[in-house]
């Protein structure tokens, strides 16, 4: 029978869940969903000065937004967890007081230290970087409980692996100096080592370590920025692991049977925001209408923009128009205010470009607001036949309209913009700029 495969994400509440911590929880889920095995969430906090409950709860909803749902650990309950390490002394203590008896560990004041012997090459595969040797010798004797009664790192995530019954110890390759020290204590307390796989370093664009100023933020300000949970999961995959096929865009069902960690590779990978916007802009192509509607809502709120004034109807075909534009929620929401009010309009207007454009505008507005018909087709083949007639260039009349209608140089076609406008709406902000009779 296979042995299920179990993995864990392990972090310390001493900080936000940031780009770093979230690329390793995802590895771990997505190895966990491929093989069908658990994924353990373990709260690291045995740091009592510096962890905080706020970042734990922060740890959990950058977590749970991004759908790296957990199996076993905090809320969860069951057989397993939840997995806290300040609810875990007594069982540290007594691995410890094993390892006491057995004479490889000796007391030194309050504290525990476990003796490493020299001669003795310890080694390890990893399922990334290959195989590792290193000499026991380079090492020194392994702390295991602090003076304060509180484990060390080393020890104590040797001694949760193995009560948790982790498979696969996925984590960064910064990791990787400590494994030597961990096998040491694996094999001091007879117990099967775990599957490691580092994971690469991920860098800025410059080439440096992964600071704030790169995008090293909280997860959760992601959320903030306009970002879609399933296009940083989808970006946050591609840093060190490929689908193949040069294929970059995917949902989360894909990467799951795709992703396999032994296609993790050890190229440090770069965190590269432009390619995020790409990837979050072709998310949000991919969305329906209503849920990208339901997306945008807060980020016009955010605005204060009267969102009560409009129909559901109407708000979804204002983000259907933008055909793309925009590669966040938020600037979508930004892009798309004219169509919700006026008011922005006006500010970004300049009033003396209204004297400059109504010589022409002006006798084209009062034509076009007689038609008949409402519709782009109408209104376009309209404008060109009207500026042939004239000898105008049509380029004189829609730039001026696009402007005073919807306060920018860049939209959707701007027939479309005035079909969707409506009338009675294209005929105040045109009055308002006196460009009607």
């Amino acid at each position: 029978m296979t042995e299920e495969v179990r993995v864990r994400f392990a972090p310390s509440p001493t900080g936000n869940l940031h780009i770093g911590g979230a690329h390793t929880a995802l590895f771990n889920w997505l190895w966990a969903r491929h093989k069908g095995g658990k994924f353990v969430l373990r709260i690291e906090d045995s740091d009592r000065e510096r962890s905080t409950k706020e970042y734990e709860e922060n740890i959990y909803s950058g977590l749970e937004w991004l759908g790296l749902h957990w199996d076993e650990g905090p809320q969860v309950g069951g057989p397993y967890g939840p997995y806290r390490q300040s609810e875990r002394l007594d069982i540290y203590h007594s691995y410890a007081d094993k390892l006491l008896n057995e004479g490889l560990a000796y007391r030194e004041g309050e504290a525990v230290i476990f003796r490493v012997m020299p001669g003795e090459v310890i080694s390890f595969d990893d399922i990334v970087y290959g195989h590792i040797e290193v000499k026991s010798e380079t090492l020194k004797d392994i702390v295991l409980i602090k003076s304060d009664g509180t484990p060390t790192y080393n020890y104590a995530v040797v001694i949760d692996d193995f009560t948790m019954a982790i498979t696969h110890v996925i984590r960064g390759e910064d990791h990787i100096a400590n494994t030597p020290k961990q096998i040491l204590l694996y094999k001091a307390l007879g117990i099967k080592l775990p599957e490691f796989a580092h994971l690469p370093m991920i860098l800025g664009k410059d080439k440096k370590k992964l600071s704030k100023r790169h995008g090293a933020t909280s997860v959760l300000e992601y959320k903030e920025m306009g970002f879609l949970p399933e296009a940083l999961f989808n970006f946050l995959a591609l840093l060190g692991w490929s689908p193949g096929d040069n294929r970059e865009i995917f949902s989360v069902e894909e990467a799951i049977k795709w992703f396999d960690v032994k296609d993790v590779n050890k190229r440090a990978s770069v965190f590269d925001m432009d390619k995020l916007r790409h990837i979050n802009q072709e998310h949000i192509k991919r969305m329906d209408p209503e849920r990208r509607l339901e997306a945008v809502k807060p980020f016009w709120e955010a605005l204060g923009l009267p969102l009560e004034k409009h129909s559901p109807e109407y708000l979804a075909k204002v983000l259907e128009i933008m055909d793309g534009r925009g590669q966040t929620l938020k600037e979508l929401a930004e892009y798309t205010d004219y169509f919700l009010t006026f008011e922005p309009v006006k500010e970004r207007v300049d009033l003396e470009y209204t004297e400059n454009v109504r010589e022409v505008l002006r006798p084209f507005c009062n034509d076009m607001i007689k038609l008949s018909q409402w519709d782009t087709k109408t209104l376009e083949e309209f404008a060109r036949e009207w500026s042939a007639n004239r000898k105008v260039p049509l380029k004189k009349i829609a730039m001026p309209l696009r402007i005073l209608l919807t306060g920018t140089k860049v939209s959707p076609g701007i027939f479309e913009v005035i079909e969707l406008l409506g009338r009675e709406e294209t005929q105040k902000r045109l009055a308002h700029w006196g460009m009607l009779d």
